[in-house]
């Protein structure tokens, strides 16, 4: 299949995205008029759906599982969950999506791939609450030029769905100033629910926002306050916490901000993201995070955090 090909091929491209807030979106249709899309980097391959080894006991939406180069890996029909129209043809399944993210590999099931488009961050929305339906997972909204909207699928969400939510362990209180805190910024409404879990049990306070620009509007009052209060905002502000992909502000470019900003000097930046890999580690280093950290794994999460926060 030619759009496989398109993917592998385009790689080594897609890693200078790094810090130009825009992002790759695959488009693909589950036999309805709805448009819906998945960031490139989640995608390992598209190919023709396999034969599907049904299983007993399988959660809602799994189809059952395929062996792919060895390995067994769940197949999941996305029409089961978010398709809020009737599909218009019958065959919502005729070709297969392998992604990876989060640890996990896994196979969505869809009517049609149609191509990659590459849309600048800030013309990607977060989704009106009343379109945010289907366990909210859309998790954010862009325009073609066509006039056409793109849903853009919250992965992390529907994985949640189907294997079950992170079980976060019990946590080792850190050692950490009480007028001290920490912020955070994630789109993805699981990863915003096991981190403040993590953080509360640590014991840290915190600030949050849902995408990167509501974070840089929130850190720059911040830093804006101290200004004004004559304070050194490291003495306050231990810890920045980033997603890599959010709407309108990704989380290259909103690290890049914190570190040409002075008075955010001597504050760390962590990255928390569902992308793994190698090259998306190297992003991250090349705009300046201090330490990268992979979803979903409260314990490495903590470990990580704690010495910052207490530095």
């Amino acid at each position: 299949m030619s759009q496989q090909a398109n993917l592998l091929e385009s790689v080594d491209a897609r890693t200078k995205l790094a810090g130009s807030n825009k992002m790759e979106i695959l488009l693909f249709t589950l036999g309805t008029r709805e448009i819906f899309g998945i960031n490139v980097f989640k995608v390992r391959e598209v190919s023709q759906t396999p034969k599907i080894t049904k299983t007993p006991n399988m959660p809602h939406g799994v189809e059952g599982v395929i062996s792919l180069r060895g390995n067994i890996i769940p197949v999941i029909a996305l029409s089961r969950f978010v398709a809020t129209q009737e599909p218009t043809d019958a065959d919502t399944t005729s070709t297969m999506i392998v992604t990876e993210f989060s640890k996990h590999t896994q196979a969505f099931l869809v009517h049609a791939v149609d191509r990659i488009i590459r849309v600048d961050w800030d013309k990607v929305r977060a989704p009106e609450t009343m379109l945010a339906g289907n366990q909210a997972l859309i998790t954010a909204i862009t325009e073609l030029p066509d006039g056409k909207l793109v849903s853009i699928l919250d992965v992390e969400q529907i994985l949640s769905t189907v294997i079950g939510e992170p079980v976060i362990p019990e946590l080792p209180k850190a050692t950490i100033d009480p007028d001290t805190f920490m912020f955070f910024v994630d789109d993805s409404m699981v990863a915003r629910k096991e981190i403040v879990g993590v953080l509360d049990k640590i014991g840290i306070k915190y600030y949050q926002a849902n995408n990167g620009k509501e974070a840089w509007d929130k850190l720059q009052n911040l830093a804006n306050r101290a200004v004004h209060d004559g304070e050194r905002l490291k003495d306050k502000l231990k810890l920045v916490l980033v997603d890599a992909e959010m709407p309108e502000m990704d989380g290259y470019v909103l690290t890049k901000h914190i570190k040409s900003d002075h008075r955010f000097q001597g504050i760390p930046v962590v990255m928390h993201s569902s992308l793994s890999s190698n090259a998306n580690r190297a992003m991250g280093s090349s705009v300046g995070v201090d330490a990268y950290v992979a979803k979903f794994d409260a314990l490495i999460l903590a470990d990580t955090l704690t010495p910052l926060l207490a530095g």
